[in-house]
């Protein structure tokens, strides 16, 4: 059984810097492609990027394109969503998410709890 535990969210300034974590277990990680989606209040839920099994390749929505950075450690089983230039329209709950097929067109499979990030204005 596949768990991810996302850390690293909080509450930052307009402009600033977050590092989210994603902890995998269950299963062998390097099988999978890892993603990040959030929520937003009110909103549906809205992916943000996704790193292959490898880490070769990337893929951000264009809201954060630029701005955000993932990566992936086979070695520790860790994926890590740098968010940089945060803007307060990405104040959401982010989820890490585990999946199969292509990197842009991605069965998802396995979801973690949640962090939130709030950015303040």
């Amino acid at each position: 059984q596949v768990q991810l535990v996302e850390s690293g969210g909080g509450l930052v300034q307009a402009g600033g810097s977050l590092r989210l974590s994603c902890a995998f277990s269950g299963r062998t990680f390097s099988m999978y492609v890892m993603g990040w989606f959030r929520q937003a209040p009110g909103k549906e839920r809205e992916f943000v990027a996704a790193v292959s099994w490898n880490g070769g390749s990337t893929y951000y929505s264009d809201p954060v394109k630029g701005r955000f950075t993932i990566s992936r450690d086979n070695a520790k089983n860790t994926v890590w969503l740098q968010m940089n230039t945060l803007k307060p329209e990405d104040t959401a709950v982010y989820y890490c998410a585990a999946g199969g097929g292509s990197i842009t067109s991605v069965q998802w499979d396995y979801w973690g709890q949640g962090t939130q990030v709030t950015v303040s204005s």
